[in-house]
Protein backbone atom coordinates (compact mmCIF):
# COMPACT_ATOMS: atom_id res chain seq x y z
CA UNK A 1 0.00 0.00 0.00
CA UNK A 2 1.60 3.44 -0.95
CA UNK A 3 2.32 5.30 2.02
CA UNK A 4 -0.42 8.36 1.27
CA UNK A 5 -3.21 5.48 2.03
CA UNK A 6 -2.00 4.46 5.14
CA UNK A 7 -4.02 6.11 8.25
CA UNK A 8 -6.95 6.92 6.33
CA UNK A 9 -10.39 5.70 6.02
CA UNK A 10 -12.16 7.12 2.75
CA UNK A 11 -10.85 8.76 -0.40
CA UNK A 12 -12.48 11.61 -1.98
CA UNK A 13 -11.56 12.02 -5.62
CA UNK A 14 -12.41 15.42 -7.77
CA UNK A 15 -13.92 14.32 -11.43
CA UNK A 16 -13.02 16.72 -14.03
CA UNK A 17 -8.75 16.67 -14.40
CA UNK A 18 -9.03 14.33 -11.79
CA UNK A 19 -11.14 10.79 -12.72
CA UNK A 20 -11.70 12.27 -16.68
CA UNK A 21 -9.77 13.62 -19.22
CA UNK A 22 -12.48 16.29 -19.58
CA UNK A 23 -10.58 19.72 -18.84
CA UNK A 24 -9.54 20.08 -22.69
CA UNK A 25 -13.14 20.23 -23.62
CA UNK A 26 -14.41 23.41 -21.38
CA UNK A 27 -12.21 25.83 -22.84
CA UNK A 28 -13.94 24.80 -26.64
CA UNK A 29 -17.26 25.12 -25.15
CA UNK A 30 -16.89 28.46 -23.39
CA UNK A 31 -15.56 29.88 -26.99
CA UNK A 32 -18.40 27.91 -29.18
CA UNK A 33 -20.81 29.38 -26.31
CA UNK A 34 -19.42 33.37 -25.97
CA UNK A 35 -19.48 33.09 -30.22
CA UNK A 36 -23.25 32.82 -29.87
CA UNK A 37 -23.29 36.50 -28.38
CA UNK A 38 -20.21 37.47 -30.25
CA UNK A 39 -18.30 37.92 -27.48
CA UNK A 40 -14.76 36.86 -27.99
CA UNK A 41 -13.11 34.19 -25.50
CA UNK A 42 -11.37 36.32 -22.91
CA UNK A 43 -8.02 34.74 -22.24
CA UNK A 44 -8.48 34.85 -18.31
CA UNK A 45 -11.72 33.30 -17.86
CA UNK A 46 -10.48 29.73 -17.28
CA UNK A 47 -8.49 31.13 -14.13
CA UNK A 48 -11.23 33.31 -13.04
CA UNK A 49 -14.28 30.62 -12.95
CA UNK A 50 -11.65 27.56 -11.28
CA UNK A 51 -13.40 26.16 -8.62
CA UNK A 52 -16.86 27.36 -9.02
CA UNK A 53 -19.90 25.31 -8.85
CA UNK A 54 -22.12 25.12 -11.90
CA UNK A 55 -23.82 27.57 -10.56
CA UNK A 56 -21.57 29.90 -9.81
CA UNK A 57 -20.36 29.64 -13.13
CA UNK A 58 -23.33 30.66 -14.52
CA UNK A 59 -23.97 33.70 -12.41
CA UNK A 60 -20.57 35.34 -13.29
CA UNK A 61 -20.93 34.23 -17.12
CA UNK A 62 -24.53 36.26 -16.56
CA UNK A 63 -22.64 39.05 -14.64
CA UNK A 64 -19.66 39.65 -16.46
CA UNK A 65 -20.99 38.85 -20.34
CA UNK A 66 -24.44 40.91 -19.80
CA UNK A 67 -26.52 37.52 -20.68
CA UNK A 68 -30.29 38.04 -21.10
CA UNK A 69 -30.96 34.39 -20.77
CA UNK A 70 -31.44 33.17 -17.29
CA UNK A 71 -29.18 30.90 -15.02
CA UNK A 72 -31.23 27.67 -15.69
CA UNK A 73 -30.99 28.13 -19.53
CA UNK A 74 -27.25 29.01 -19.40
CA UNK A 75 -27.21 25.58 -17.45
CA UNK A 76 -29.07 23.46 -19.71
CA UNK A 77 -27.27 25.07 -22.73
CA UNK A 78 -24.21 24.21 -21.32
CA UNK A 79 -25.12 20.82 -20.48
CA UNK A 80 -26.60 20.06 -23.83
CA UNK A 81 -23.57 21.62 -25.71
CA UNK A 82 -21.03 19.07 -23.20
CA UNK A 83 -22.98 15.63 -23.24
CA UNK A 84 -22.03 14.27 -26.38
CA UNK A 85 -18.18 14.75 -25.25
CA UNK A 86 -18.50 13.90 -22.50
CA UNK A 87 -20.22 10.62 -23.75
CA UNK A 88 -18.26 10.26 -26.70
CA UNK A 89 -15.01 11.50 -26.29
CA UNK A 90 -13.41 11.93 -22.79
CA UNK A 91 -11.82 8.75 -21.02
CA UNK A 92 -10.84 7.87 -17.55
CA UNK A 93 -7.91 9.11 -16.93
CA UNK A 94 -5.00 6.67 -16.52
CA UNK A 95 -4.96 4.27 -13.70
CA UNK A 96 -8.57 5.62 -12.26
CA UNK A 97 -9.98 1.88 -12.38
CA UNK A 98 -7.53 0.13 -11.17
CA UNK A 99 -7.17 2.35 -7.62
CA UNK A 100 -11.08 2.34 -7.60
CA UNK A 101 -11.27 -1.75 -7.55
CA UNK A 102 -7.84 -1.38 -5.16
CA UNK A 103 -9.62 0.81 -3.32
CA UNK A 104 -13.09 -1.47 -3.22
CA UNK A 105 -11.26 -4.25 -2.30
CA UNK A 106 -9.63 -3.18 0.91
CA UNK A 107 -12.97 -1.65 1.73
CA UNK A 108 -12.11 1.82 1.50
CA UNK A 109 -15.17 3.95 0.97
CA UNK A 110 -14.78 6.47 -1.58
CA UNK A 111 -16.90 9.76 -2.79
CA UNK A 112 -16.71 12.33 -5.72
CA UNK A 113 -17.06 16.00 -4.66
CA UNK A 114 -17.26 17.87 -8.28
CA UNK A 115 -17.91 21.25 -9.49
CA UNK A 116 -19.97 19.99 -12.27
CA UNK A 117 -23.54 19.46 -13.03
CA UNK A 118 -25.01 16.77 -11.54
CA UNK A 119 -26.40 15.92 -15.18
CA UNK A 120 -22.96 15.69 -16.58
CA UNK A 121 -21.59 13.85 -13.68
CA UNK A 122 -24.18 11.03 -14.29
CA UNK A 123 -23.26 10.81 -18.06
CA UNK A 124 -19.38 10.13 -16.83
CA UNK A 125 -20.54 7.85 -14.51
CA UNK A 126 -22.92 5.50 -16.69
CA UNK A 127 -20.28 5.86 -19.76
CA UNK A 128 -17.59 4.56 -17.91
CA UNK A 129 -19.71 2.06 -15.58
CA UNK A 130 -18.67 3.52 -12.46
CA UNK A 131 -21.10 3.86 -9.83
CA UNK A 132 -20.92 1.19 -7.76
CA UNK A 133 -17.14 2.47 -6.66
CA UNK A 134 -18.68 5.34 -4.84
CA UNK A 135 -20.76 5.58 -1.56
CA UNK A 136 -21.50 9.55 -2.28
CA UNK A 137 -21.20 11.74 -5.12
CA UNK A 138 -21.95 15.34 -4.41
CA UNK A 139 -22.15 18.68 -7.00
CA UNK A 140 -20.79 21.99 -5.52
CA UNK A 141 -24.19 23.31 -6.03
CA UNK A 142 -25.60 21.40 -3.65
CA UNK A 143 -23.26 23.29 -0.61
CA UNK A 144 -22.88 26.94 0.00
CA UNK A 145 -19.56 27.92 -1.72
CA UNK A 146 -17.51 26.13 -4.53
CA UNK A 147 -13.83 25.54 -3.74
CA UNK A 148 -11.81 27.09 -2.46
CA UNK A 149 -14.22 26.28 0.41
CA UNK A 150 -14.24 22.99 2.27
CA UNK A 151 -18.19 22.38 2.56
CA UNK A 152 -18.53 19.91 -0.46
CA UNK A 153 -15.64 17.64 0.58
CA UNK A 154 -16.71 18.35 4.33
CA UNK A 155 -20.12 17.37 3.35
CA UNK A 156 -19.03 14.06 0.83
CA UNK A 157 -17.28 13.38 4.23
CA UNK A 158 -19.73 13.62 6.15
CA UNK A 159 -21.91 11.07 4.35
CA UNK A 160 -18.90 8.32 4.60
CA UNK A 161 -19.27 9.31 7.99
CA UNK A 162 -15.59 9.66 8.11
CA UNK A 163 -13.44 12.47 9.82
CA UNK A 164 -11.94 15.06 7.28
CA UNK A 165 -8.48 14.48 8.56
CA UNK A 166 -8.53 10.65 7.84
CA UNK A 167 -9.78 11.54 4.49
CA UNK A 168 -7.46 11.48 1.14
CA UNK A 169 -8.59 13.87 -1.43
CA UNK A 170 -7.63 13.41 -5.23
CA UNK A 171 -7.34 17.20 -6.97
CA UNK A 172 -6.28 18.61 -10.53
CA UNK A 173 -6.60 22.39 -9.72
CA UNK A 174 -5.23 24.90 -7.08
CA UNK A 175 -8.77 25.56 -5.92
CA UNK A 176 -9.23 21.91 -5.31
CA UNK A 177 -6.64 21.48 -3.88
CA UNK A 178 -7.16 24.46 -1.26
CA UNK A 179 -10.29 22.81 -0.60
CA UNK A 180 -9.23 19.56 0.11
CA UNK A 181 -6.33 21.45 2.62
CA UNK A 182 -9.08 24.07 3.51
CA UNK A 183 -11.41 20.42 5.18
CA UNK A 184 -8.66 19.55 7.10
CA UNK A 185 -7.75 16.48 4.60
CA UNK A 186 -4.41 15.42 3.42
CA UNK A 187 -4.83 15.65 -0.82
CA UNK A 188 -3.07 14.74 -3.55
CA UNK A 189 -2.68 16.86 -6.20
CA UNK A 190 -2.83 14.95 -10.15
CA UNK A 191 -1.36 16.02 -13.00
CA UNK A 192 -3.79 17.50 -15.60
CA UNK A 193 -2.71 18.64 -18.91
CA UNK A 194 -4.59 22.12 -18.56
CA UNK A 195 -3.10 22.91 -15.41
CA UNK A 196 0.62 22.00 -15.86
CA UNK A 197 1.05 25.41 -15.64
CA UNK A 198 0.68 25.40 -11.56
CA UNK A 199 2.52 22.35 -11.38
CA UNK A 200 4.70 23.69 -8.72
CA UNK A 201 1.89 25.57 -6.48
CA UNK A 202 0.10 22.21 -6.65
CA UNK A 203 3.11 20.63 -5.11
CA UNK A 204 3.69 23.60 -2.68
CA UNK A 205 -0.04 23.29 -1.52
CA UNK A 206 -0.45 19.41 -2.08
CA UNK A 207 1.14 16.85 0.66
CA UNK A 208 1.59 14.76 -2.59
CA UNK A 209 2.21 14.94 -6.22
CA UNK A 210 1.55 12.18 -9.01
CA UNK A 211 1.67 12.00 -12.74
CA UNK A 212 -0.72 9.23 -12.91
CA UNK A 213 -3.27 7.79 -10.23
CA UNK A 214 -1.12 4.61 -11.13
CA UNK A 215 1.80 5.56 -9.70
CA UNK A 216 -0.38 5.44 -6.24
CA UNK A 217 -0.21 1.64 -6.42
CA UNK A 218 3.26 1.19 -7.50
CA UNK A 219 4.91 2.18 -4.34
Amino acid sequence: MHKMLKDIDAVIFDLDGTLVDSMWMWKSIDIEYLARFGIDFPLDLQECVEGMSFSETAIYFKKRFNLTDSLDQIKSDWNKMAWDKYHNEVPLKEGVRCLLEYLKENKIPTGIATSNSRELVDVVIEKHNIGGYFSSIRTSCEVEKGKPSPDIYLLVAKDLLVEPERCLVFEDVVQGVMAGKNANMKVCAVYDKSSDKDKDEKIRLADYYVHSLREVLEV
